[in-house]
């Protein structure tokens, strides 16, 4: 007879805050309403054609269709290279120094299980995307959860955090640009971050998904610190810069030990990724980038719209430098309501669907995540709704 009590590793997990939210839409949408969704943080543009037509054109072959290899194909990994190369003058082994991923998540996710002992310690933002601290919890970790309203704040949390756990963290978790809040750094963060893990004999995992969506000057890696390759390992996407989001291309890049550890466990749960993904891939990375130009201008103007226009709705919204969101201070008339409360409440009477900052840890509270997942128009149109709502 089975039982029914929860499985250990499920019971780890909080009740999942977005559902709730989720549930309103779903109901609502299925009762004819228009909600325009800023709640996601999907790319809402197509891949750009190049990309698609070497996908077309290798899945044509026979020989593509067979398993491919779990830490990626070769030739994907020196394309990876050469981009690291290009952007930031960081060198790379392909061979020894990268992973192919099936989208970053994955790779966190399975850089967690290959790193993490029962007990061991992570550092993780808070609030902060869910796998930052969730992958950890599942391989057996404790999450130790720092404060990180602000980078500054963040990292000198951290160094106290150090002195007062009670074993040595394992490894600290940094997401630059920030999802949710849209933070940036500049590359002396990544050099007091390098030297702070090496005085403590700590592993620095950088979250870069985000990397080339940004508005003014380009966010750094913590690779391009001298000596980071010793400590550090960076996960990075294809996901948001190509808005290849379903396609799940990935990369795990730096400390050869990591990278080694991370390519020992996909080798026993994967094949990598359908090998004419990965030859897309390569396309995108090596092909032109004007169309990663063109999608980052039209995040630009979109937020720009956002931010003028939820103003003249009578909500101030503070400017994102980078990434595809922006973090919102829930309205003092409404603050009293919670996240969670507030985004239902928008949904309902509204038509707007947000993210509540809830969602991403109790750091978050009081926040909420807009994504710039919608043209021009339905953004307008979403401020017309709010101002509507604010007014009564």
């Amino acid at each position: 007879m089975a039982t029914k009590e929860e499985f250990h590793r499920i019971k780890q997990l909080p009740p999942y805050v977005f559902e709730e939210v989720n549930k309103v839409k779903a109901r609502l949408r299925s009762a004819g309403r228009d909600i325009i969704d800023l709640g996601m943080g999907n790319p809402d543009m197509p891949t750009p054609p190049h990309i698609v037509d070497k996908l077309v054109e290798t899945a044509r072959n026979p020989k593509a269709h067979r398993y491919s290899a779990s830490r990626g194909i070769i030739g994907l990994r020196r394309a990876i290279a050469r981009y690291y190369e290009r952007r930031f003058d960081v060198a790379l082994n392909p061979e020894t120094e990268i992973v192919a991923t099936i989208g970053s998540k994955e790779g966190f996710a399975n850089l967690a299980q290959a790193i993490t002992g029962p007990g061991d310690v992570i550092l993780s933002p808070n609030p902060a995307y869910p796998i930052h601290a969730y992958g950890f919890i599942i391989a057996g970790g404790v999450i130790l959860a720092v404060p990180a309203l602000s980078p500054e704040q963040y990292l000198s949390d951290v160094s106290i955090a150090i002195g007062r756990s009670h074993k040595t963290p394992r490894a600290m978790v940094f997401n630059y640009p920030s999802n949710p809040t849209a933070q940036t750094v500049a590359l002396d963060f990544y050099k007091d971050a390098v030297a702070l893990a090496k005085k403590h004999d700590i592993i620095i995992l950088s979250d870069l998904a985000y990397g080339e969506i940004y508005f003014d000057a380009p966010p750094p890696s913590v690779l391009q610190v001298e000596g980071a390759k010793e400590v550090a390992v960076e996960i990075n996407s294809l996901s948001k810069t190509f808005a290849m989001a379903g396609w799940r291309v990935g990369m795990a890049v730096g400390d050869e030990r990591f990278i080694h550890a991370l390519a020992r466990v996909k080798s026993y749960l994967d094949y990598g990724a359908f090998t004419p993904i990965q030859v897309a891939a390569v396309a995108a990375l090596d092909g032109p980038w004007d169309c990663v130009e063109e999608m980052r201008a039209t995040y630009k103007r979109r937020r720009d719209v956002l931010i003028e226009h939820f103003a003249r709705a009578g909500w101030a919204i503070p400017t994102p430098n980078a990434s595809m969101f922006a973090w919102a201070p829930i309205p003092e008339k409404f603050a009293h309501m919670g996240s969670v409360e507030f985004a239902k409440m928008l949904m309902e009477e509204a038509d707007v669907a947000v993210a509540p900052g809830r969602g991403f840890g109790q750091y978050g509270e009081g926040y909420v995540r807009i994504g710039l997942v919608e043209n021009q128009q339905r953004i307008r149109q979403a401020a017309r709704n709010l101002k509507r709502l604010f007014v009564r």
